[in-house]
């Protein structure tokens, strides 16, 4: 009997371990990723100004697409920037864009994406944000057709925690 009840009580002992192990562990995995959802769910506005080339086409109705964000996963995506009917993006310009999208960090990277057949050649893009530097990322380059093109400057954390 003795035998018995030293074993129940070991059993006891065990099942309450583990029990406890679980429990901290979804714990802490549910702050975490509350953390991220109330971070993810705060919206943010950017101005952009996108200066086109002088040595781009006269004008576009290329679509217009831009996406740009952190190190973090956090990403504003705008699919068309561009307006047919207002001749956006002549050549020689600059133009203006008020985009609301989640709130970054520090803003690494920027990507554009034209699609169809009149061309377009930026030459820079600058973003305002919120509490942040301005940030210019320099073209100077016909983009490509229906491919996204442009720069990512953000540290590879894998690579610095090796």
């Amino acid at each position: 009997m003795k035998m018995c009840g030293r074993l129940l009580v070991l059993l006891f002992l065990s099942l309450s371990f583990f029990f406890f192990n679980f429990s901290q562990a979804r714990s802490i995995i549910t702050s975490t990723s509350t953390k991220q959802d109330v971070t993810a769910a705060r919206k943010c506005s950017y101005t952009l100004t996108i200066k086109t080339s002088c040595s781009s086409s006269k004008y576009t109705r290329d679509k217009v697409s831009i996406a740009f964000g952190d190190s973090y996963g956090f990403e504003v995506y705008a699919p068309r920037l561009d307006n047919p009917s207002s001749r956006i993006f002549e050549r020689c310009s600059t133009d203006t864009f008020k985009i609301n999208g989640p709130c970054t960090y520090e803003i690494c990277y920027l990507y554009l994406k034209r699609v169809g057949s009149d061309g377009w050649k930026p030459q820079s893009v600058k973003v305002y944000g919120p509490s942040r530097p301005v940030i210019t990322f320099k073209f100077n380059k016909f983009l490509p057709n229906g491919v996204w093109f442009g720069f990512n400057h953000c540290l590879k954390l894998s690579a610095s925690v090796m």
